[in-house]
């Protein structure tokens, strides 16, 4: 590309500009804004009935289903001392096309019953399981829901492209669709545990990570085809209205100091205010929502998830052909006119030395031209595209990490400001590392995503605690398969604890 293309495609993008220190202020802001939707918004941080304190169960066997795909298998759950502290048997995975989003609830769950009782058979046949005895069962699922006990929930909207509404029973309707497809040799299902992806990444994370003397499991965060982040928050800092009717916790525990899992869907637009305040949010990303199937819902998720970066790249693309280049829009593709026709997918390898290969040959087989068209891909226009998707991760890259310490300081994880280091949690004893499980293939496979998330978190820290002289570090460790693990480790959690 030439000199005078670099600086104009730098110029173009400066409205995605986040920085170091932009990131540093978002991060307070992020704080102040979590500590007012936690105590107000009755939308965001929905407390789950699960109390940290259960997470070290026994058990055999549960099936977990949860993600914009079905996966329905068995989890067991291994004793102390040995090298891993689970399995996961027989599992299986279909994806949720378009025209079952497109479904009502019952043809929905009626597919999704379906495909549970082909495992539980399996099941069944492998382990001779008895027709007679209840299977208990654990749920995942990637939505908003309300939870009155661990055993119940109510679906908010939904959104990801799905047309079922909100206030739908999640277990009566999942019991009904495997009801539908039951036959009289396969055993009743029971569910025992529902909860939030994010909210069973976490469960999983606390499980299963080997935290040294030094760590501690504090977070889960999911950056896939959405975004959200779960954390256990005392229940005295939450809004009285949404506390659960029933709380899975150990005996003797004051409840409203206990720590409960914490659905954040942080995604959702009380969290758009720090962003407003910073200029963050750009005429791109206006544009992308206006076009979306709820606008103003989830601005942060526009922003960071994988859902949407492909798409917001392709807005950015359009606009800076035809206005900075002067290519005439008949001349594009016409996929590029489409929504959703350049995808997250395809960017995510779209950088110079790819081992997808070089990327103006790249950019040349994904758009085609027609043979009547004079206009020719060139070199420039494949730079371009791979600056802003550039652009685009390392602000999203920024924006989760301004999140992940907003949200740990909301928690009291780690100091409101240098000032207080030995006040707070990580202060005191020898606690000095939060570890943050990560999944969702966004983070790890779009551009940098995962290095600059972290390299964020480095800095922010680092300026915000180094100068008292205390070592505070918040790294990312992944935590793949959380939602159906987190599933299987909730049942017999559950079975085994009191409720309050």
């Amino acid at each position: 590309m030439s000199p005078s293309a670099v600086t104009t495609i730098s110029q173009f993008l400066e409205p995605l500009a986040l920085d170091n220190h932009v990131a540093l202020k978002l991060s307070r802001e992020f704080y102040t804004n979590f500590k007012y939707l936690s105590a107000e918004s009755l939308d965001q941080f929905l407390p789950t009935p699960i109390s940290m304190s259960i997470l070290r169960p026994m058990g055999r066997q549960s099936t977990g289903r949860g993600g914009s795909n079905l996966r329905v298998g068995f989890v067991e759950l291994l004793p102390d001392g040995q090298d891993r502290r689970l399995n996961r048997l027989l599992e299986q995975s279909w994806p949720i096309l378009d025209n079952l989003k497109n479904e009502n609830s019952e043809r929905l769950f009626g597919w999704v019953g379906e495909h549970i009782a082909h495992v539980v058979r399996e099941g069944c046949e492998t382990w001779g399981l008895s027709a007679e005895e209840e299977l208990p069962m654990g749920v995942t699922f990637s939505f908003p829901m309300k939870q009155t006990s661990l055993s119940e929930a109510t679906l908010m909207a939904m959104g990801k492209g799905f047309a079922i509404t909100s206030d739908l029973d999640l277990g009566g309707h999942l019991l009904k669709g495997y009801e539908q497809h039951r036959t009289t040799d396969l055993p009743p299902i029971k569910i025992t545990a529902i909860t939030n992806d994010a909210v069973a990444t976490l469960v999983s994370f606390v499980y299963q990570y080997p935290a040294a003397p030094n760590q501690k499991a504090a977070m889960g965060l999911i950056v896939g085809t959405g975004c959200n982040a779960t954390i256990p928050l005392k229940l005295s800092s939450l809004h009285q209205n949404k506390f659960p009717d029933l709380i899975s916790v150990q005996q003797d525990q004051d409840l409203l100091n206990v720590g409960i899992a914490v659905n954040t869907e942080w995604s959702i637009n009380g969290s758009a205010e720090p962003l407003r305040m910073l200029g963050l949010i750009s005429r791109w990303d206006e544009e992308l929502d206006k076009a979306g199937e709820a606008p103003g819902f989830q601005p942060l998720e526009y922003m960071t998830a994988g859902r949407y970066l492909g798409e917001l790249a392709r807005l950015i693309f359009v606009d800076f052909l035809t206005t900075i280049h002067g290519v005439s829009p008949d001349d594009l593709p016409q996929r590029l006119h489409q929504r959703f026709g350049l995808s997250t997918t395809f960017l995510s390898h779209f950088y110079p030395n790819s081992h997808k290969g070089d990327i103006l040959e790249q950019l040349q087989k994904e758009f085609d031209l027609t043979a009547d068209t004079t206009f020719t891909w060139i070199s420039d226009h494949a730079d371009a595209l791979y600056q802003i998707a550039k652009a685009i991760q390392t602000r999203a890259a920024g924006i989760v990490a301004a999140a992940t310490i907003g949200l740990l300081r909301c928690a009291d994880e780690i100091p409101k400001s240098p000032e207080t280091v030995e006040g707070d949690t990580i202060g005191r004893g020898s606690v000095d590392e939060l570890v943050v499980g990560y999944t969702g293939g966004c983070i790890q496979h779009f551009q940098d995503y995962l290095k600059d998330t972290q390299a964020f978190l480095d800095f922010i820290t680092q300026e915000e605690f180094a100068a008292g002289g205390k070592q505070i570090r918040v790294t990312l460790e992944p935590c793949h398969d959380g939602g159906i693990t987190g599933a299987g480790i909730l049942v017999p959690a559950a079975l085994a604890s009191t409720q309050a």
